[in-house]
Protein backbone atom coordinates (compact mmCIF):
# COMPACT_ATOMS: atom_id res chain seq x y z
CA UNK A 1 0.00 0.00 0.00
CA UNK A 2 1.11 3.76 -0.73
CA UNK A 3 1.61 6.27 1.38
CA UNK A 4 -1.83 7.68 1.81
CA UNK A 5 -1.10 11.05 3.35
CA UNK A 6 1.89 11.64 0.42
CA UNK A 7 -0.36 10.70 -2.57
CA UNK A 8 -3.18 13.22 -1.39
CA UNK A 9 -0.72 15.91 -0.58
CA UNK A 10 -1.71 18.02 -3.36
CA UNK A 11 -5.60 18.37 -1.46
CA UNK A 12 -3.46 20.62 0.81
CA UNK A 13 -4.19 20.92 4.68
CA UNK A 14 -7.19 23.07 5.22
CA UNK A 15 -10.08 24.35 2.96
CA UNK A 16 -13.68 24.34 2.04
CA UNK A 17 -14.06 20.25 1.81
CA UNK A 18 -11.57 20.01 5.34
CA UNK A 19 -13.71 22.53 7.53
CA UNK A 20 -17.13 21.13 6.08
CA UNK A 21 -16.46 17.76 7.07
CA UNK A 22 -14.89 18.78 9.85
CA UNK A 23 -17.91 20.50 11.20
CA UNK A 24 -20.36 18.16 10.22
CA UNK A 25 -19.01 15.34 11.48
CA UNK A 26 -18.64 16.76 14.73
CA UNK A 27 -22.24 17.62 15.08
CA UNK A 28 -22.71 13.43 15.38
CA UNK A 29 -20.90 14.39 18.90
CA UNK A 30 -23.70 16.37 20.30
CA UNK A 31 -26.08 13.68 20.42
CA UNK A 32 -23.81 11.31 22.33
CA UNK A 33 -23.44 14.30 24.46
CA UNK A 34 -27.07 14.12 25.76
CA UNK A 35 -28.41 11.09 25.09
CA UNK A 36 -26.34 8.98 27.15
CA UNK A 37 -26.20 11.22 30.12
CA UNK A 38 -30.18 11.95 30.64
CA UNK A 39 -30.22 8.82 33.47
CA UNK A 40 -28.88 11.93 35.39
CA UNK A 41 -32.36 13.16 35.47
CA UNK A 42 -34.64 10.64 35.09
CA UNK A 43 -32.98 8.44 37.84
CA UNK A 44 -32.65 11.15 40.17
CA UNK A 45 -34.53 10.88 43.47
CA UNK A 46 -36.44 13.54 44.49
CA UNK A 47 -37.24 14.09 48.37
CA UNK A 48 -39.47 11.59 49.72
CA UNK A 49 -41.09 9.90 52.72
CA UNK A 50 -43.63 7.33 53.66
CA UNK A 51 -47.20 7.85 52.06
CA UNK A 52 -49.61 7.92 54.65
CA UNK A 53 -53.40 7.40 53.92
CA UNK A 54 -56.14 8.84 55.19
CA UNK A 55 -57.28 7.47 58.33
CA UNK A 56 -58.27 10.69 60.36
CA UNK A 57 -55.08 11.25 61.58
CA UNK A 58 -55.13 14.31 63.80
CA UNK A 59 -52.87 17.30 62.18
CA UNK A 60 -50.29 16.47 65.05
CA UNK A 61 -50.24 13.29 64.01
CA UNK A 62 -50.22 13.88 60.60
CA UNK A 63 -46.49 15.14 61.09
CA UNK A 64 -45.26 13.30 63.53
CA UNK A 65 -45.88 9.62 61.98
CA UNK A 66 -42.49 10.16 59.98
CA UNK A 67 -39.68 9.89 62.12
CA UNK A 68 -36.64 11.50 61.84
CA UNK A 69 -33.15 10.27 61.58
CA UNK A 70 -29.66 12.40 61.52
CA UNK A 71 -28.12 12.15 57.85
CA UNK A 72 -24.55 13.72 57.90
CA UNK A 73 -24.79 15.19 61.07
CA UNK A 74 -28.29 16.89 59.97
CA UNK A 75 -31.54 15.91 61.07
CA UNK A 76 -34.35 15.03 58.09
CA UNK A 77 -37.57 12.98 57.92
CA UNK A 78 -36.95 9.56 57.48
CA UNK A 79 -37.35 8.32 53.27
CA UNK A 80 -37.70 4.32 54.42
CA UNK A 81 -40.12 4.05 57.59
CA UNK A 82 -42.55 5.65 59.52
CA UNK A 83 -44.26 4.76 62.67
CA UNK A 84 -46.49 1.70 63.11
CA UNK A 85 -49.97 2.83 61.77
CA UNK A 86 -52.15 1.27 63.45
CA UNK A 87 -50.64 2.15 66.87
CA UNK A 88 -50.18 5.61 65.86
CA UNK A 89 -54.64 5.70 65.05
CA UNK A 90 -55.51 4.31 68.57
CA UNK A 91 -53.44 6.90 69.54
CA UNK A 92 -54.62 9.86 67.42
CA UNK A 93 -58.48 8.86 68.30
CA UNK A 94 -57.75 8.65 72.05
CA UNK A 95 -56.39 12.28 71.90
CA UNK A 96 -52.48 11.60 73.09
CA UNK A 97 -50.49 14.40 71.53
CA UNK A 98 -46.78 13.31 69.99
CA UNK A 99 -43.68 14.53 72.33
CA UNK A 100 -45.84 15.15 75.05
CA UNK A 101 -48.37 12.74 75.69
CA UNK A 102 -46.10 10.14 74.21
CA UNK A 103 -42.45 9.47 73.71
CA UNK A 104 -41.78 8.77 69.93
CA UNK A 105 -38.74 7.53 69.96
CA UNK A 106 -40.28 4.57 71.65
CA UNK A 107 -42.99 3.85 69.22
CA UNK A 108 -42.79 0.96 66.81
CA UNK A 109 -41.53 1.30 63.08
CA UNK A 110 -42.89 -0.04 60.07
CA UNK A 111 -41.49 -0.12 56.52
CA UNK A 112 -43.77 2.21 53.43
CA UNK A 113 -46.02 -0.40 53.26
CA UNK A 114 -48.57 2.30 51.19
CA UNK A 115 -45.69 3.49 48.82
CA UNK A 116 -44.21 6.97 48.84
CA UNK A 117 -45.10 10.61 48.68
CA UNK A 118 -42.75 12.52 46.18
CA UNK A 119 -41.89 15.83 46.13
CA UNK A 120 -42.37 17.65 42.33
CA UNK A 121 -40.84 20.38 43.45
CA UNK A 122 -37.97 19.76 41.25
CA UNK A 123 -39.20 16.49 38.94
CA UNK A 124 -42.70 16.11 37.98
CA UNK A 125 -42.11 11.97 37.62
CA UNK A 126 -39.04 9.93 36.31
CA UNK A 127 -38.41 6.17 36.81
CA UNK A 128 -37.57 6.64 40.70
CA UNK A 129 -41.28 7.88 41.36
CA UNK A 130 -42.62 5.77 38.72
CA UNK A 131 -41.30 2.57 40.04
CA UNK A 132 -40.23 2.65 43.29
CA UNK A 133 -36.86 2.77 43.35
CA UNK A 134 -36.10 3.94 46.51
CA UNK A 135 -35.22 2.30 49.96
CA UNK A 136 -35.09 -1.77 49.01
CA UNK A 137 -35.58 -1.20 45.36
CA UNK A 138 -32.77 1.73 45.53
CA UNK A 139 -29.83 -0.76 43.95
CA UNK A 140 -32.02 -0.42 40.66
CA UNK A 141 -30.79 3.04 39.94
CA UNK A 142 -27.36 2.26 39.78
CA UNK A 143 -27.80 -0.98 38.00
CA UNK A 144 -29.88 0.81 35.41
CA UNK A 145 -27.28 3.13 34.59
CA UNK A 146 -24.78 -0.38 34.66
CA UNK A 147 -26.85 -1.58 31.76
CA UNK A 148 -25.97 1.82 29.84
CA UNK A 149 -21.91 1.05 30.01
CA UNK A 150 -23.03 -2.61 29.10
CA UNK A 151 -23.87 -1.76 26.09
CA UNK A 152 -21.18 0.24 25.89
CA UNK A 153 -18.81 -2.31 26.20
CA UNK A 154 -20.83 -4.81 23.38
CA UNK A 155 -20.76 -2.29 21.09
CA UNK A 156 -17.35 -1.41 21.36
CA UNK A 157 -16.93 -5.07 20.25
CA UNK A 158 -19.34 -5.33 17.36
CA UNK A 159 -19.06 -1.66 16.05
CA UNK A 160 -15.69 -2.37 15.29
CA UNK A 161 -16.03 -5.79 13.09
CA UNK A 162 -19.32 -4.17 11.59
CA UNK A 163 -16.61 -0.84 10.51
CA UNK A 164 -14.45 -2.50 9.39
CA UNK A 165 -16.43 -4.73 7.26
CA UNK A 166 -19.01 -2.69 5.96
CA UNK A 167 -17.47 1.04 6.23
CA UNK A 168 -17.28 3.63 8.67
CA UNK A 169 -20.30 5.60 7.23
CA UNK A 170 -22.90 3.25 7.11
CA UNK A 171 -22.23 2.11 10.98
CA UNK A 172 -22.17 5.34 11.87
CA UNK A 173 -25.93 6.22 10.36
CA UNK A 174 -27.24 2.70 11.09
CA UNK A 175 -26.33 3.43 14.55
CA UNK A 176 -27.82 6.74 14.68
CA UNK A 177 -31.27 5.29 13.75
CA UNK A 178 -30.53 2.45 16.27
CA UNK A 179 -30.40 4.97 18.96
CA UNK A 180 -33.44 6.72 17.75
CA UNK A 181 -35.47 3.91 17.95
CA UNK A 182 -34.16 2.61 21.14
CA UNK A 183 -34.57 5.92 23.12
CA UNK A 184 -37.76 5.97 21.79
CA UNK A 185 -38.96 2.57 22.59
CA UNK A 186 -36.92 3.08 26.40
CA UNK A 187 -39.63 6.45 26.61
CA UNK A 188 -42.99 3.62 26.29
CA UNK A 189 -41.05 1.18 28.83
CA UNK A 190 -43.67 -0.22 30.90
CA UNK A 191 -41.36 -1.55 33.65
CA UNK A 192 -37.98 -1.00 35.37
CA UNK A 193 -36.68 -4.28 33.45
CA UNK A 194 -37.91 -3.04 29.76
CA UNK A 195 -35.96 0.74 30.69
CA UNK A 196 -32.54 -1.64 31.64
CA UNK A 197 -33.10 -3.45 28.54
CA UNK A 198 -33.21 -0.80 25.97
CA UNK A 199 -30.54 0.84 27.99
CA UNK A 200 -28.23 -1.73 26.51
CA UNK A 201 -29.38 -1.27 23.16
CA UNK A 202 -29.02 2.96 23.93
CA UNK A 203 -25.72 2.16 25.09
CA UNK A 204 -24.40 0.07 22.05
CA UNK A 205 -25.51 2.06 19.77
CA UNK A 206 -24.04 5.30 21.16
CA UNK A 207 -20.52 4.04 21.68
CA UNK A 208 -20.76 2.33 17.94
CA UNK A 209 -21.60 6.20 16.80
CA UNK A 210 -19.15 7.65 18.48
CA UNK A 211 -16.22 5.14 17.52
CA UNK A 212 -16.68 5.09 13.99
CA UNK A 213 -17.46 8.81 13.47
CA UNK A 214 -13.86 9.30 15.30
CA UNK A 215 -12.44 6.67 12.94
CA UNK A 216 -13.95 8.47 9.91
CA UNK A 217 -12.53 11.91 10.96
CA UNK A 218 -9.46 10.72 11.91
CA UNK A 219 -9.11 9.20 8.53
CA UNK A 220 -10.78 11.33 6.12
CA UNK A 221 -9.44 15.05 7.56
CA UNK A 222 -5.65 16.06 7.06
CA UNK A 223 -2.58 15.57 9.53
CA UNK A 224 -3.33 19.32 10.40
CA UNK A 225 -6.88 19.06 11.35
CA UNK A 226 -6.81 15.49 12.53
CA UNK A 227 -5.18 16.92 16.06
CA UNK A 228 -7.95 19.53 16.40
CA UNK A 229 -10.77 16.98 15.43
CA UNK A 230 -10.02 14.15 17.78
CA UNK A 231 -9.39 16.39 20.86
CA UNK A 232 -10.92 19.82 20.78
CA UNK A 233 -13.45 19.22 17.77
CA UNK A 234 -15.17 15.48 18.99
CA UNK A 235 -14.50 15.82 22.61
CA UNK A 236 -15.97 19.55 22.50
CA UNK A 237 -19.03 19.01 20.58
CA UNK A 238 -19.65 16.30 22.46
CA UNK A 239 -19.72 18.81 25.98
CA UNK A 240 -21.86 20.82 23.96
CA UNK A 241 -24.23 18.18 23.93
CA UNK A 242 -23.54 17.49 27.51
CA UNK A 243 -24.33 20.66 28.44
CA UNK A 244 -27.39 21.40 26.41
CA UNK A 245 -28.70 18.13 28.01
CA UNK A 246 -29.82 19.90 31.65
CA UNK A 247 -31.48 23.02 30.11
CA UNK A 248 -33.81 20.64 27.62
CA UNK A 249 -34.50 18.60 30.97
CA UNK A 250 -35.03 21.78 32.93
CA UNK A 251 -37.94 22.32 30.12
CA UNK A 252 -39.33 18.87 30.42
CA UNK A 253 -39.85 17.54 33.72
CA UNK A 254 -41.52 14.42 32.39
CA UNK A 255 -39.16 11.66 31.97
CA UNK A 256 -41.36 10.16 29.00
CA UNK A 257 -41.30 13.01 26.82
CA UNK A 258 -38.13 14.10 27.97
CA UNK A 259 -36.49 11.31 26.34
CA UNK A 260 -39.09 11.11 23.17
CA UNK A 261 -37.80 14.84 22.48
CA UNK A 262 -34.28 14.15 22.89
CA UNK A 263 -34.52 10.45 20.65
CA UNK A 264 -36.34 12.76 17.75
CA UNK A 265 -33.16 15.28 17.53
CA UNK A 266 -31.56 12.02 15.51
CA UNK A 267 -33.71 12.99 12.57
CA UNK A 268 -31.37 16.13 12.45
CA UNK A 269 -28.73 13.76 11.10
CA UNK A 270 -30.83 12.21 7.96
CA UNK A 271 -29.30 14.72 5.15
CA UNK A 272 -25.79 14.38 6.33
CA UNK A 273 -25.59 11.29 4.55
CA UNK A 274 -25.41 12.93 1.33
CA UNK A 275 -22.62 15.29 2.59
CA UNK A 276 -20.24 12.80 4.49
CA UNK A 277 -18.00 10.75 2.43
CA UNK A 278 -16.69 7.32 3.35
CA UNK A 279 -13.39 7.26 4.41
CA UNK A 280 -10.86 6.65 1.17
CA UNK A 281 -8.22 5.05 3.49
CA UNK A 282 -10.61 1.82 4.24
CA UNK A 283 -12.20 2.25 1.01
CA UNK A 284 -8.15 1.30 -0.38
CA UNK A 285 -7.82 -1.69 1.92
CA UNK A 286 -10.60 -3.01 0.49
CA UNK A 287 -9.31 -2.66 -2.91
CA UNK A 288 -12.27 0.10 -4.37
CA UNK A 289 -9.69 2.15 -5.82
CA UNK A 290 -11.92 3.31 -8.35
CA UNK A 291 -14.19 5.14 -5.17
CA UNK A 292 -11.49 6.26 -3.15
CA UNK A 293 -10.25 8.29 -6.05
CA UNK A 294 -13.63 9.87 -6.66
CA UNK A 295 -13.90 10.67 -2.60
CA UNK A 296 -10.51 12.23 -3.36
CA UNK A 297 -11.33 14.12 -6.47
CA UNK A 298 -14.54 15.79 -5.52
CA UNK A 299 -12.18 16.95 -2.21
CA UNK A 300 -9.88 18.25 -4.86
CA UNK A 301 -12.94 20.13 -6.66
CA UNK A 302 -14.10 21.84 -3.84
CA UNK A 303 -10.84 22.94 -2.70
CA UNK A 304 -10.60 24.14 -5.78
CA UNK A 305 -6.84 22.35 -6.46
CA UNK A 306 -6.16 20.22 -9.22
CA UNK A 307 -5.66 16.58 -8.68
CA UNK A 308 -3.12 14.70 -10.60
CA UNK A 309 -4.01 12.17 -13.56
CA UNK A 310 -3.63 8.79 -11.20
CA UNK A 311 -3.61 9.75 -7.29
CA UNK A 312 -2.91 6.30 -5.72
CA UNK A 313 0.31 5.45 -7.90
CA UNK A 314 1.18 2.13 -6.03
CA UNK A 315 -2.13 0.78 -6.87
CA UNK A 316 -2.20 1.67 -10.25
CA UNK A 317 1.53 -0.23 -10.75
CA UNK A 318 0.56 -3.24 -8.51
CA UNK A 319 -3.21 -3.71 -9.28
CA UNK A 320 -5.47 -4.31 -6.42
CA UNK A 321 -4.18 -6.01 -3.46
CA UNK A 322 -5.99 -9.00 -2.49
CA UNK A 323 -8.97 -8.44 0.19
CA UNK A 324 -8.24 -9.15 3.52
CA UNK A 325 -10.94 -8.87 6.81
CA UNK A 326 -8.86 -8.17 9.70
CA UNK A 327 -10.75 -9.57 12.91
CA UNK A 328 -9.39 -9.00 16.83
CA UNK A 329 -7.63 -12.75 16.11
CA UNK A 330 -5.32 -10.65 14.22
CA UNK A 331 -4.13 -8.48 17.82
CA UNK A 332 -3.01 -12.14 18.79
CA UNK A 333 -0.84 -12.85 16.28
CA UNK A 334 2.05 -10.66 16.59
CA UNK A 335 3.93 -10.45 19.89
CA UNK A 336 4.67 -6.50 19.34
CA UNK A 337 1.11 -5.97 18.47
CA UNK A 338 -0.31 -7.85 21.39
CA UNK A 339 2.07 -6.41 23.90
CA UNK A 340 0.92 -2.75 22.67
CA UNK A 341 -2.70 -3.43 22.78
CA UNK A 342 -2.54 -5.48 26.73
CA UNK A 343 -0.88 -1.85 27.74
CA UNK A 344 -3.47 0.15 25.91
CA UNK A 345 -5.98 -1.89 27.40
CA UNK A 346 -5.03 -1.11 30.99
CA UNK A 347 -4.41 2.57 29.86
CA UNK A 348 -8.08 3.10 29.02
CA UNK A 349 -9.46 0.96 31.98
CA UNK A 350 -7.45 2.57 34.78
CA UNK A 351 -8.29 5.87 32.98
CA UNK A 352 -11.80 5.15 33.37
CA UNK A 353 -11.76 3.60 37.20
CA UNK A 354 -9.91 6.65 38.27
CA UNK A 355 -12.32 9.70 36.69
CA UNK A 356 -15.51 7.90 37.28
CA UNK A 357 -14.31 7.11 41.24
CA UNK A 358 -13.26 10.44 41.62
CA UNK A 359 -16.88 11.66 40.17
CA UNK A 360 -18.35 9.16 42.74
CA UNK A 361 -16.24 10.68 45.58
CA UNK A 362 -17.17 13.75 44.41
CA UNK A 363 -19.01 15.99 47.59
CA UNK A 364 -22.53 16.55 46.40
CA UNK A 365 -23.28 20.25 45.20
CA UNK A 366 -26.06 21.87 46.79
CA UNK A 367 -28.29 24.00 44.64
CA UNK A 368 -29.92 23.53 41.23
CA UNK A 369 -29.47 20.02 39.98
CA UNK A 370 -30.00 21.58 36.29
CA UNK A 371 -27.04 24.43 36.84
CA UNK A 372 -24.92 21.90 38.82
CA UNK A 373 -24.86 19.27 35.42
CA UNK A 374 -23.95 22.29 33.62
CA UNK A 375 -21.27 23.45 35.30
CA UNK A 376 -20.14 20.04 35.69
CA UNK A 377 -19.59 19.66 31.65
CA UNK A 378 -18.62 23.39 31.40
CA UNK A 379 -15.47 21.93 34.04
CA UNK A 380 -13.99 19.79 31.47
CA UNK A 381 -13.95 22.56 27.89
CA UNK A 382 -10.10 24.24 29.30
CA UNK A 383 -9.17 20.56 29.80
CA UNK A 384 -9.73 19.84 26.08
CA UNK A 385 -8.33 23.19 24.92
CA UNK A 386 -5.18 22.85 27.04
CA UNK A 387 -4.73 19.37 25.36
CA UNK A 388 -5.47 20.28 22.16
CA UNK A 389 -2.84 23.04 22.24
CA UNK A 390 0.04 20.64 24.08
CA UNK A 391 -0.86 18.12 21.47
CA UNK A 392 0.80 20.10 19.04
CA UNK A 393 4.33 19.68 20.21
CA UNK A 394 4.60 17.53 23.27
CA UNK A 395 5.41 13.96 23.16
CA UNK A 396 1.97 11.99 23.74
CA UNK A 397 3.79 9.17 26.44
CA UNK A 398 5.05 12.08 28.72
CA UNK A 399 2.30 13.86 28.10
CA UNK A 400 -0.32 11.30 29.25
CA UNK A 401 1.67 9.45 31.77
CA UNK A 402 1.88 13.42 33.93
CA UNK A 403 -1.62 13.68 33.76
CA UNK A 404 -2.42 10.10 35.17
CA UNK A 405 0.13 10.81 37.71
CA UNK A 406 -1.99 13.88 38.29
CA UNK A 407 -5.12 12.10 38.67
CA UNK A 408 -3.95 9.08 40.77
CA UNK A 409 -2.32 11.95 43.06
CA UNK A 410 -5.21 13.30 43.69
CA UNK A 411 -6.72 10.04 44.28
CA UNK A 412 -3.87 9.46 46.60
CA UNK A 413 -4.25 12.67 48.32
CA UNK A 414 -7.69 13.52 48.73
CA UNK A 415 -8.14 10.88 51.76
CA UNK A 416 -5.98 12.98 54.07
CA UNK A 417 -8.26 16.10 53.56
CA UNK A 418 -10.16 16.40 56.86
CA UNK A 419 -14.04 17.38 56.38
CA UNK A 420 -13.42 20.98 57.68
CA UNK A 421 -11.23 21.59 55.11
CA UNK A 422 -13.82 20.86 52.09
CA UNK A 423 -12.61 23.61 49.59
CA UNK A 424 -9.29 22.44 49.16
CA UNK A 425 -11.00 18.91 48.83
CA UNK A 426 -12.86 20.14 46.22
CA UNK A 427 -10.15 22.20 44.50
CA UNK A 428 -8.10 18.60 44.47
CA UNK A 429 -11.20 16.71 43.04
CA UNK A 430 -11.42 19.40 39.93
CA UNK A 431 -7.83 19.26 39.52
CA UNK A 432 -8.11 14.88 39.32
CA UNK A 433 -10.87 15.80 37.22
CA UNK A 434 -9.34 18.26 35.05
CA UNK A 435 -6.40 15.92 35.00
CA UNK A 436 -8.37 12.62 33.80
CA UNK A 437 -10.41 14.51 31.76
CA UNK A 438 -7.06 15.56 29.67
CA UNK A 439 -5.71 11.66 30.01
CA UNK A 440 -9.61 10.99 27.89
CA UNK A 441 -8.81 13.52 25.21
CA UNK A 442 -4.87 12.34 24.84
CA UNK A 443 -5.38 8.75 24.69
CA UNK A 444 -8.10 8.76 22.20
CA UNK A 445 -5.92 10.56 19.34
CA UNK A 446 -2.84 8.43 20.91
CA UNK A 447 -4.40 4.88 20.45
CA UNK A 448 -5.90 6.25 17.03
CA UNK A 449 -2.41 7.20 15.47
CA UNK A 450 -0.74 4.02 17.13
CA UNK A 451 -3.12 0.77 15.39
CA UNK A 452 -2.69 1.14 11.69
CA UNK A 453 -6.01 1.85 9.03
CA UNK A 454 -6.84 -2.57 8.45
CA UNK A 455 -6.98 -2.69 12.47
CA UNK A 456 -7.56 1.10 13.84
CA UNK A 457 -11.66 0.13 14.36
CA UNK A 458 -10.81 -3.26 15.94
CA UNK A 459 -8.28 -1.52 17.90
CA UNK A 460 -10.26 1.65 19.08
CA UNK A 461 -13.26 -1.17 19.88
CA UNK A 462 -11.10 -3.18 22.02
CA UNK A 463 -9.59 -0.18 23.89
CA UNK A 464 -13.19 0.92 24.87
CA UNK A 465 -14.26 -2.55 25.99
CA UNK A 466 -11.43 -2.08 28.59
CA UNK A 467 -12.93 1.34 28.77
CA UNK A 468 -16.78 0.06 29.85
CA UNK A 469 -15.23 -2.65 32.14
CA UNK A 470 -13.27 0.09 34.14
CA UNK A 471 -16.61 2.47 34.38
CA UNK A 472 -18.77 -0.93 34.82
CA UNK A 473 -15.76 -1.68 37.95
CA UNK A 474 -15.82 1.80 39.42
CA UNK A 475 -18.85 1.80 41.70
CA UNK A 476 -17.61 -1.37 43.15
CA UNK A 477 -14.83 -0.57 43.86
CA UNK A 478 -15.90 2.70 45.66
CA UNK A 479 -18.22 -0.24 47.06
CA UNK A 480 -14.99 -1.28 49.51
CA UNK A 481 -15.42 2.03 51.39
CA UNK A 482 -17.66 0.52 53.32
CA UNK A 483 -15.09 -1.95 54.38
CA UNK A 484 -12.17 0.12 54.76
CA UNK A 485 -12.36 4.49 53.58
CA UNK A 486 -8.99 4.32 52.43
CA UNK A 487 -8.58 1.19 50.08
CA UNK A 488 -10.38 2.42 47.22
CA UNK A 489 -8.70 5.25 46.98
CA UNK A 490 -5.34 3.54 47.27
CA UNK A 491 -6.19 0.96 44.91
CA UNK A 492 -7.38 3.64 42.21
CA UNK A 493 -4.87 5.59 42.88
CA UNK A 494 -2.17 3.04 42.72
CA UNK A 495 -3.49 1.69 39.35
CA UNK A 496 -3.60 5.10 37.55
CA UNK A 497 0.26 5.68 38.75
CA UNK A 498 1.43 1.93 37.67
CA UNK A 499 -0.58 2.62 34.46
CA UNK A 500 1.23 6.21 33.87
CA UNK A 501 3.95 3.80 34.29
CA UNK A 502 3.46 1.38 31.99
CA UNK A 503 2.49 4.00 29.10
CA UNK A 504 5.97 5.02 28.95
CA UNK A 505 6.23 1.41 27.00
CA UNK A 506 4.09 2.35 24.09
CA UNK A 507 5.76 3.80 20.95
CA UNK A 508 5.84 7.11 20.54
CA UNK A 509 3.71 8.84 17.97
CA UNK A 510 4.61 12.25 17.66
CA UNK A 511 5.84 13.73 14.17
CA UNK A 512 4.53 10.11 12.50
CA UNK A 513 1.79 9.26 9.20
CA UNK A 514 -0.64 7.11 11.01
CA UNK A 515 0.53 3.84 9.75
CA UNK A 516 -1.74 1.69 7.23
CA UNK A 517 -0.76 -1.95 7.36
CA UNK A 518 0.12 -4.19 10.50
CA UNK A 519 3.76 -4.40 8.95
CA UNK A 520 4.04 -0.51 9.50
CA UNK A 521 2.92 -1.02 13.20
CA UNK A 522 5.14 -3.24 13.64
CA UNK A 523 8.05 -1.60 12.87
CA UNK A 524 6.90 1.59 14.78
CA UNK A 525 9.54 1.69 17.70
CA UNK A 526 8.33 0.97 21.22
CA UNK A 527 9.94 -0.45 24.62
CA UNK A 528 7.85 -3.50 24.15
CA UNK A 529 9.92 -4.76 20.88
CA UNK A 530 12.68 -6.23 22.54
CA UNK A 531 15.77 -5.96 19.83
CA UNK A 532 15.74 -2.78 17.92
CA UNK A 533 14.20 -3.23 14.35
CA UNK A 534 14.35 -1.01 11.42
CA UNK A 535 11.95 1.78 11.69
CA UNK A 536 8.99 2.43 9.51
CA UNK A 537 9.95 5.91 7.44
CA UNK A 538 7.47 7.24 4.97
CA UNK A 539 10.38 8.50 2.50
CA UNK A 540 11.08 5.08 0.78
CA UNK A 541 12.46 3.44 4.13
CA UNK A 542 15.19 5.92 4.62
CA UNK A 543 16.59 5.83 8.58
CA UNK A 544 17.10 9.33 8.98
CA UNK A 545 15.01 10.62 11.43
CA UNK A 546 15.46 13.89 10.18
CA UNK A 547 13.94 13.69 6.51
CA UNK A 548 10.18 14.21 7.22
CA UNK A 549 10.40 16.27 10.03
CA UNK A 550 9.14 19.36 9.02
CA UNK A 551 6.65 16.89 6.81
CA UNK A 552 5.37 16.10 9.54
CA UNK A 553 5.16 18.15 12.24
CA UNK A 554 2.44 20.09 10.39
CA UNK A 555 0.30 17.17 12.10
CA UNK A 556 0.37 18.95 15.38
CA UNK A 557 -0.14 22.53 13.82
CA UNK A 558 -3.61 23.89 14.12
CA UNK A 559 -3.14 27.14 11.99
CA UNK A 560 -5.32 27.48 9.03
Amino acid sequence: MGDYDEDTAFLGQTGPYFWTTFFLLNTVFVSTGFNGLYIVFVGAAPKHHCFVPDVNLTHEWEHAIIPFTIVDGYEVQSQCSRYKLDVVRNLSAEGYIPGRDVNLTNLEQEGCLNGWSYSKEIYHSNIVTEWDLVCDNQWKVPFASSTLFVGYLLGSLISGQLSDRFGRKKVIFISLAAQCVSVILQSFSHSWRMFCIMFLFVGASQISIYISAFVLGTEVLSKTMRVIFTTLGAFLFYCIGYMTLPWIAYGIREWRTLLAVLATTSVVYIPLWWFLPESPRWLLTQGRVEEAEAIVRDAARKNKVQAPAVIFKEFELQGRPPIKTYTMLDILKSKNIRCITLMCLLLWMAINIGYFGLSLNTSNLSGDPFMNCFLSAAAEVPAYVVSTVLLRKCPRRALLSSFLIIGGGVLLLIQFIPNTLQYIALALEMTGKFGFTMAFSIVYIYTAEIYPTVLRNVGMGMCSSAARIGSITAPYVIYLGTYNKVLPYILMGSLTIASSVVNFFLPETLHRDLPETVEQMQECQGLCNGPKKKRYVENGGSDNPNIHHEAKSDVQSLTA
